[in-house]
């Protein structure tokens, strides 16, 4: 049998047990900060930036896990740069964040 699969997303090429890390990360801080919360967070660009920046370096310069999680500060630093990358492509169209008060947010 034939399946024409050429050209489509490789699923496959995933890291699932990083990715697993990353979503034990976002489950933290559903749990401390809300659900979902991330998508109305003012000023995200400088603040996500900031924290992935703030992960990467302890990563880098102390301790390959954060205190507070026991995560990894890389899939603490991944979680950051996933919001950035979601807030930056075209808009989700299942959810509606509330309006943002900050015109760097448009």
């Amino acid at each position: 049998m034939t399946k024409n699969d050429h050209k489509k997303t490789r699923w496959d090429l995933v890291p699932w047990d990083a990715l697993n890390e990353v979503v034990e990360v976002l489950t933290f801080g559903a749990e401390k900060y809300g659900e979902d919360n991330w998508r109305t967070l003012p000023d995200y660009r400088r603040r996500y930036f900031s924290a992935a920046m703030r992960h990467m370096i302890s990563w880098w310069w102390t301790t390959p896990t954060d205190p507070e999680s026991g995560k990894s500060h890389l899939a603490h630093a991944i979680c950051n740069l996933l919001f950035l990358l979601h807030r930056s492509t075209p808009p989700d169209r299942s959810y509606k964040p509330a309006p943002s008060q900050d015109p760097a947010d448009e």
